[in-house]
């Protein structure tokens, strides 16, 4: 079409020169001539733009030459456009059926905490309606605090478990994912059954060690006596009385810590928070360790910031930070270094415990904080380990807001640090002023 357009334009100088021979002004004919050219080839642009913006009710233009390339390809643009377009609204109408079948409450969220789609089990569980609700913060929808500070706040949280507040006999937990641009996906599942599960597991093992602790107190007593009255009791006695009473002792330990632990899981927060004076703590931690029978003999060094407390329940974290100690006393060969931190810096408040024993293979350390899951239970069994302790150290730090990090090596020993938030710590100058009124 090119080639034509040429031929018609030479065509046109050429009767433009002829003319312009005729009347003896060949520059003057020549000007005209391309005028019109101009003022036929603007016809054609503006009679192509009106169809361009409104085909339905523009004709049809007749174009010449190039301009009938570009129908011609503006067509085909349309007609493909049209085809992808009608298959993007397929693969959406998919998506939107899928989501909207999806038994977990989905909520699309923009970078303000915005809703800008959420499917109908959102409704059931969270009382978000769409579209009504369309660009309202779902802080102001879903009023709960701890959503808030989740949403809203930093935090290291991958998921909360809250109840529901179209129901509270409903659990949720609730996941914030980001994807795309500044957009995050808000996903609330109903746990409700898992809770109860987990709830009538917790209220049996309370139950069954509650129900333990007694007969197993009066049976280590009577072992005691018997033992203590070796002029009564036959020698071949002697034994099998010692071994009844190391394991009776042992019952008692792992009773004594599945009632901490079912009362730590009663609930999620420590309801009378007050200064914990730690560093006093640390010290009686450390007398304690250095009379633990059999182990008396290691190195401790401690670093102590003896200015420094937190908020929280003493007697949790008391029991928290001795498992720990006491743990790397047991798994610490004879004159080993134990070193212990109390320490703050711009990320919050610090406690460390660190040793030299043999450390922890790598792909066993997420699994520490598990009941009764022991690294090496032969020798777990050996040391009268209950498997309990470092599960109840973590439900401690959960309740006070606060993380466990493990760091170890074989063969080099390992580091538990207990990393609590900056707003936990009490403020030394306030503190103080109270101690002053008081």
């Amino acid at each position: 079409m090119l080639a034509s357009d040429i031929r018609r334009l030479c065509l046109i100088i050429g009767f433009a020169i002829i003319a312009g021979w005729a009347i003896g002004n060949i520059l003057l004919s020549l000007l005209v001539a391309v005028l019109l050219y101009c003022a036929w080839l603007h016809q054609q642009v503006g009679q192509l733009l009106r169809w361009i913006r409104d085909r339905k009710h523009t004709p049809a233009p007749e174009p010449r030459g190039v301009f009938e390339d570009l129908c011609r390809e503006l067509d085909y643009l349309r007609d493909r456009d049209k085809k992808r377009k009608k298959k993007l609204r397929a693969y959406l109408k998919q998506f939107q059926q899928a989501t909207r079948a999806l038994p977990d409450g989905t909520v699309v969220l923009d970078e303000l905490g915005s809703v800008k789609w959420a499917n109908k089990a959102a409704t059931a569980t969270l009382g978000i309606r769409w579209p009504d609700d369309n660009n309202q913060r779902i802080t102001n929808l879903v009023r709960m605090p701890e959503l808030v500070e989740f949403i809203d706040v930093a935090t290291k949280k991958s998921s909360i478990d809250v109840a529901s507040p179209v129901d509270p006999e409903i659990r949720l937990n609730i996941r914030l994912t980001p994807y795309g641009n500044n957009q995050r996906l808000f996903v609330a599942r109903d746990i409700t059954q898992l809770h109860r599960t987990d709830q009538i597991r917790s209220d049996f093992v309370a139950n069954v060690s509650h129900e333990l602790k007694t007969p197993i107190t009066v049976l280590r007593g009577y072992l005691e006596t018997m033992s203590s009255q070796q002029e009564l009791c036959p020698p071949a006695w002697q034994p099998g009385l010692e071994q009844m009473g190391n394991h009776v002792k042992r019952m008692q330990a792992v009773v004594e810590d599945l009632l901490t632990l079912s009362k730590l899981e009663q609930n999620d927060h420590v309801a009378d928070h007050a200064p914990v004076p730690v560093a006093e703590m640390i010290t009686d931690i450390h007398r304690q360790a250095q009379n633990l029978e059999d182990h008396s003999d290691h190195i401790f060094v401690l670093e102590i910031d003896t200015n420094l407390e937190i908020l929280g329940s003493s007697n949790e974290l008391f029991s928290c930070f001795s498992n720990l100690v006491f743990n790397a006393v047991q798994y610490t060969a004879a004159r080993g270094v134990i070193e212990i931190q109390w320490y703050r810096d711009e990320y919050g408040a610090h406690f460390s415990v660190k040793d030299n024993g043999k450390g922890i293979p790598v792909e066993k350390i997420p699994r520490l904080t598990e009941r009764f899951y022991r690294v090496d239970r032969s020798r777990a069994r050996a040391l009268g380990g209950t498997g309990l302790g470092l599960a109840i150290v973590n439900h401690v730090l959960s309740r006070h807001q606060a993380t466990l990090h493990v760091e170890s090596e074989v063969g080099l020993g390992s580091t538990f640090r207990c990393d609590f938030r900056p707003e936990s710590i009490v403020a030394a100058q306030v503190h103080d002023a109270e101690d002053q009124s008081a």
